[in-house]
């Protein structure tokens, strides 16, 4: 079979054969239907600081991956040959599909484990399932489970691409009141759509409204900033972009107004599973770009350019 694969910082992504994965103890393969490509692949590809999660090249990326269980390894049998699945990425040990040991689906098949395997229903397309498996997943995990929200909450969401689509329409349906910061005026455009009160270029448009919870998808580093000076008194940031990986911060708004900073890395099975369910009810429909498999480095260029509205999903065979 052949995959995409990474061959180190600023190289193009290489189409190389490689054999066919088969299970392990504890282990599936599964047969991708759907594979999202993420900014964080543009980073990986072009940010030496992401080498670390790369010990052997050549490697196949693909973080976000939907599929059909192919074949079942020893104390498996819980799973079954032709069960759908999403994949979440990091497994128990954090290593996650697409880095380190585990290939990704940038090929057409790959392996994975308990950790990362979610039941996806019937009524959830394989492209759905495939933007949730990160995109949801992180996002949900971010505006949720560190960001805590709820209903009368006043929350900012910097960046409206692929995860912050879903985190803020996520935090829409909870109830909140939800501010958008995005710089390209087409995905300004999905305010309604989304269910923001409001949106801007900068957070700091609305300095003022005494945001609670601001959640940067950008990570940009001058978002960083601007989503810290944004917040009201005792208010909670959360970071989830690595556009940079660094960023200039105001300790005196940090300081003055008590502001709580929390990271936030991909997320769990059972965020994955509330993606799902939202999907399932036809609440969550985010925009898709859909690709065929030797479209994804002509994908991630687009990426890099910036100014994508919605996911690209590559999607493999006859997958629907």
């Amino acid at each position: 079979m052949k995959a995409w694969q990474f061959n180190g910082t600023g190289k193009p992504l290489e189409l190389n054969e490689v054999p066919e994965p088969t299970p392990g103890p504890g282990e599936v393969v599964v047969d991708v239907k759907a594979a999202g490509i993420c900014h964080s692949d543009v980073s990986a590809i072009d940010d030496a600081g992401w080498m670390p999660l790369f010990p052997e090249l050549p490697h196949t990326m693909g973080h976000e991956n939907a599929g059909v269980i192919s074949a079942v390894g020893e104390g498996m049998d819980h799973w079954k040959v032709g069960d759908r699945v999403g994949l979440a990425p990091m497994n128990s040990k954090g290593e996650a599909i697409g880095y380190h040991t585990w290939e990704g689906g940038f090929g057409p098949k790959l392996r994975a484990t308990d950790d990362n395997l979610v039941k996806l229903p019937d009524e959830v397309p394989f492209d759905l399932g495939a933007m949730a498996t990160d995109a949801g997943l992180t996002a949900y995990h971010a505006v949720v489970a560190k960001g805590g929200v709820k209903k009368g909450m006043k929350v900012g969401i910097i960046g409206l691409g692929g995860l912050g689509y879903i985190g803020a329409k996520v935090a829409a349906l909870m109830g909140a009141e939800v501010y958008g910061a995005e710089v390209n005026p087409k995905t300004r455009e999905l305010k309604d759509e989304i269910g923001l009160t409001a949106v801007a270029e900068s957070i700091l448009e609305f300095k003022d409204v005494g945001l609670e919870l601001v959640v940067d998808y950008a990570g940009f580093g001058t978002t960083t900033a601007e989503g810290i000076t944004a917040l009201k008194k005792d208010g909670v940031f959360v970071q989830v972009g690595m556009g940079k990986l660094e960023a200039p911060l105001n300790t005196y708004e940090l300081i003055t107004k008590t502001i709580s900073v929390l990271g936030s890395n991909s997320g769990t099975k059972e965020d994955l599973a509330g993606i799902y369910e939202l999907m399932q009810r036809g609440e969550l429909n985010p925009p898709i770009n859909r690709i065929t498999q030797a479209d994804i480095p002509d994908a991630i260029e687009k990426l890099r350019a910036g100014g994508v509205i919605g996911r690209y999903i590559a999607m493999y065979d006859d997958a629907k």
